[in-house]
């Protein structure tokens, strides 16, 4: 059979010289391309190396921690490691977006910074008081601890930079890299932002919920996601004075959140020993709920490729493909550490296979194939970044530094063009009105079931307030209550403007009904 006859170039059937010769530029350029593609293809995997098993009578679960550093190198091996401090415990940690540096914090006030992959110690400090969560800011070179008191700004020797002084009692800190915001909150139910660039905040919200008792970041729209002690979570914006969404998810205190990668899913951790994984695109509805424990899970945390993370007392379990139904029937791995370690924080490594966890005893590292990203973005995070490139970064970073008013739900409405002179891009206040504009509407229709207002009786005898008070004894929050929260403040306000008016001196002449409309018309 004769071959086909090859296709000839688009630049040599070109007539105009000129045209010609541009065409034969790209064309070489698209060829080197390719060929840079070709070359470049082994080094980029797109499957992350998990363990599987041989047959179904195998589990991984069952496999222990000192197999699989039998299995491995001898760089990763060096990597799993338990660094035992137990007079300071338990032990709260954070790694810098680049995975290179660990902050511990112990709840005693013992502080320390190393480079947990050479074990070489940054600065150590003692601060004799309790300390309650530590975070790294934009880089190693600062961190922020919430101490007893007040939220503390400490620089790479543990020198003390800053103390911010109406940040009382928090438990919970977080930092937006893209705005520079260091996000608290803790006991006192408020919410605070900072700009740590200019020494500025932005930003501070009453809850109204109770103690939080757990935070994080959604990293796709920089949405704080709020665990309160009432069950409920919510999600806040710096732009809106309240929650843009509001769910209930546990029948007790939220003991931990957080969001995956791509900002699709939340995991939440309840003193109801439950772990629940909820759809926060739009419908904001469980997924799937995993398997019961016999502790409380104190932390959940998602890797990079989408393993969950559950701690609860002295074993750590890691579930795999948690982000659709049906359930798993057994989880990706599992281990169980000292009967005497109780899990108190765990966090993945960044581009490692590794899950750092912070325990009553100190500090484990453990070995989890397939969390890392094996294809990782230098030009955003380099996990290999030198002196200078961290120098420029920093630059590059506050050049480029987002505002706190383009926090919204759809960070896509930014960039889009309105089509028409009419529209325009709604503000975060806007968004939310549309979310709470149905449930008002369906308040205002079901204002004849209410009970009266009765202002004349005090405010534990009211119809609204006894009614007010079995909702809150069933620990569910729905709109009814909402109203008649609503309800009972302007019984409120009527009781107190009418106990001014008679410290004034003014006096309501009695009008019987009969004759009242006869009055009212003069």
């Amino acid at each position: 059979m004769s071959e086909a006859p090859k296709k000839k170039p688009a630049w040599k059937t070109a007539r105009n010289k000129e045209l010609r010769k541009d065409l034969k530029r790209v064309e070489s350029h698209t060829q080197e391309a390719k060929e840079a593609a070709k070359k470049t293809e082994m080094l980029l995997l797109e499957e992350q190396g998990f363990l599987e098993a041989e047959n179904e009578m195998e589990a991984t679960h069952k496999v222990t921690q000192e197999e699989i550093k039998a299995s491995v190198d001898i760089s990763t091996k060096k990597k799993a490691y338990d660094l035992k401090l137990p007079d300071f415990g338990p032990y709260d940690i954070n790694f810098t977006r680049t995975g290179r540096k660990l902050l511990i914090g112990g709840r005693k006030g013992h502080v320390a910074a190393f480079d947990w992959r050479e074990g070489r110690l940054q600065f150590e400090l003692n601060l004799n008081e309790t300390v309650r969560a530590v975070q790294w800011l934009h880089n190693d070179q600062y961190f922020a601890v919430a101490q007893k008191r007040n939220v503390f700004i400490y620089d790479h020797q543990g020198s003390e930079v800053h103390r911010l002084k109406q940040q009382i009692e928090m438990t919970n800190l977080d930092f937006l890299p893209y705005h520079y915001l260091l996000v608290s909150s803790g006991l006192t139910s408020m919410l605070f932002y900072q700009d740590v660039s200019i020494g500025k905040q932005v930003a501070a919200f009453k809850t109204r919920l109770g103690p939080t008792t757990s935070q994080c970041q959604n990293p796709y729209n920089a949405i704080m996601n709020l665990g309160h002690s009432n069950g409920t979570v919510t999600m806040w914006s710096p732009n809106v004075d309240e929650p843009l969404v509001k769910m209930l998810a546990h029948r007790g205190p939220v003991n931990d959140v957080s969001v995956d990668r791509s900002g699709r899913y939340l995991a939440t951790a309840g003193s109801d020993s439950s772990v629940k994984v909820w759809d926060i695109r739009n419908t904001y509805k469980e997924v799937l709920r995993l398997p019961r424990t016999k502790v409380a899970p104190q932390t959940v945390n998602w890797s990079d490729s989408n393993l969950l993370s559950v701690g609860h007392g002295n074993t750590i379990t890691v579930w795999k493909d948690v982000q659709s139904a049906p359930r798993p029937k057994q989880p990706y791995m599992q281990h169980n550490m000292h009967p005497d370690w109780k899990v108190s924080s765990a966090q993945f490594v960044p581009f490692e296979d590794i899950l750092g966890v912070g325990h009553s005893e100190g500090f484990s590292s453990l070995i989890i194939p397939g969390a890392g990203e094996a294809n990782f973005d230098a030009l955003e995070v380099n996990p290999y970044q030198t002196r200078h490139q961290r120098r420029e970064e920093e630059v590059r970073t506050l050049l480029q530094k987002l505002q706190p008013e383009m926090i919204t739900m759809d960070p896509e409405d930014i960039g889009r063009i309105a089509m028409d002179k009419d529209r325009r891009r709604k503000t975060a206040r806007e968004q939310m009105e549309e979310i709470t504009e149905p449930n008002k509407k369906r308040a205002q229709e079901s204002d004849d079931d209410m009970p009266e207002l009765q202002p004349h009786l005090a405010d534990e005898e009211t119809a609204v307030s006894k009614e007010l008070q079995k909702k809150k004894k069933k620990g569910v929050v729905d709109e009814r209550q909402m109203r008649l929260e609503q309800l009972q403040e302007r019984e409120r306000r009527m009781r107190e403007n009418k106990k001014r008016r008679l410290e004034e001196g003014y006096v309501e002449e009695y009008v019987s009904p009969a004759i009242s409309r006869f009055q009212q018309r003069q």
